[in-house]
């Protein structure tokens, strides 16, 4: 029932109601490319498990990244035997551009996607898309991270995750917990207004998507799951992780600036972004940008003139710690008032053991340094020394300022939000 009767808007979450004739409610897509082994067995579990529990009519849609194996010829026999299941041919790689292009052109209406390996417990499907459907949430995503997940995976990918994961929520602010999870649903109605703001084509699409939503004010529910990592995953995890943070980049830069319209994407949805002052965040990260920066650049050069001057006196490590340490200390201090507005003596203790803590990961990293060039070398420059320590400083500051941001001094919790209240009666809308 629409309870908003202005022209242009959508109508606030639903429940959506059953599906007309042939029209499913839910769409998985599975985004492949050279898959032919793994497909079949794939889709034919999910087929198998969505029969058997989801109470509604769905279809599984094969978006084949232009693949070079025989991945479409299995897809289309799959297509063939199993009524649910249809095949969509994109002769460009990409999987922002496949989960585009299926959703954009779904009549389905809840949207969702999971990887081909299914290394994401089935049973989580129905918890995932549920919110979606009663119309309490508009997007929802698995997390691997959730303290009640279950998760078997390589100490390398499970640091590299929640690395990223940790820059998200210092450069972007963000509060999902899981961004890349190959397992998220969206409304169709969310899915058509947002995807238009979205650019990348790649493996970042699904973060942009997610900031974009929050800093909207949308609802994102969160499902904890049980993962079992594939090995023989083809993901290049290098290369990923450059385009990720280039993707990071890039959509920081557009929130400062305030070059996305934002503030008209959640009131079709019956949220408003300015009731939680979101809009004072792009403007609050630009400022503590730049004031960092400033604290920075003086606190780099006061460094090296007490590195200089211990190092007359001392060896290099024993400098270098000194420096570090007295230089740290007058960092978290000018950020603590420059950089993020504290004011007071309330906290500032706590502020400065944690600042030494970030201290500590900066001395491992120019000391890590020290040590390379000395082993390298058994008596280098004087230049040397302070050309590589400049160099792991730049690699120490952007660390430090993500974890002054998410972790020494973290935005106050926002004010209770009072969702809006919509009328059930079509007469109250007036």
């Amino acid at each position: 029932m629409r309870t908003d009767s202005s022209p242009g808007t959508l109508p606030a979450r639903e429940h959506l109601p059953a599906a007309a004739a042939g029209t499913p409610v839910l769409d998985v897509v599975i985004p492949v490319y050279n898959e032919e082994k793994d497909l079949g067995p794939c889709v034919r579990r999910l087929h198998e498990h969505l029969v058997r529990t989801f109470p509604y009519g769905f279809r599984i849609t094969i978006a084949d990244n232009a693949s070079t194996d025989t991945t479409p010829r299995v897809a289309a026999r799959l297509a063939e035997q199993i009524a649910q299941v249809r095949s969509v041919r994109l002769e460009q790689k990409g999987r922002g551009r496949a989960l585009r292009a299926v959703w954009s052109a779904s009549d389905a209406p809840v949207l969702a996607y999971m990887d081909v390996d299914l290394s994401t417990d089935l049973n989580a499907l129905l918890p995932l898309v549920a919110p979606l459907i009663s119309g309490h949430s508009d997007l929802a995503i698995g997390s691997r991270l959730s303290r009640s997940s279950r998760v078997v995976r390589g100490a390398k990918r499970e640091f590299i995750s929640r690395t990223y994961n940790l820059i998200l929520r210092g450069s972007l602010q963000a509060r999902f917990s899981d961004a890349q999870c190959g397992f998220k649903a969206i409304r169709r109605d969310v899915a058509q207004v947002l995807l238009p703001l979205v650019e990348d084509t790649g493996w970042f699409f699904d973060t942009e998507m997610l900031v974009l939503a929050e800093r909207a004010g949308l609802r994102i529910h969160e499902v904890p799951v049980d993962w079992v990592d594939d090995p023989d995953s083809t993901v290049h995890i290098v290369k990923t992780a450059t385009e990720d943070l280039k993707g990071v980049w890039r959509v920081g830069k557009a929130l400062a600036t305030g070059a996305l319209p934002l503030d008209r994407l959640a009131r079709p949805f019956g949220d408003d972004p300015r009731d939680r002052n979101i809009g004072d965040v792009p403007r609050g990260l630009a400022r503590q940008l730049v004031g960092f920066c400033v604290v920075g650049v003086l606190s780099t050069l006061f460094y090296l003139l007490l590195y200089s001057g211990f190092r007359l006196v001392t060896g290099s490590q024993a400098a270098n710690a000194l420096a570090l340490l007295v230089s740290a200390v007058a960092n978290t201090a000018a950020n603590r008032r420059l950089t993020f507005g504290v004011r007071g003596r309330g906290g500032a203790v706590r502020h400065q053991a944690q600042g030494l803590v970030v201290f500590a990961i900066g001395l491992v990293l120019t000391s890590g340094s020290l040590a390379a060039l000395n082993a390298a070398s058994a008596d280098p420059a004087h230049s040397t020394e302070l050309a590589v320590l400049i160099a792991a400083n730049l690699a120490a500051t952007v660390l430090r300022f993500l974890l002054f941001r998410a972790w020494v001094f973290p935005d106050a919790p926002p004010a209770p939000y009072e969702p809006h209240r919509f009328p059930t009666d079509p007469r109250d809308a007036r």
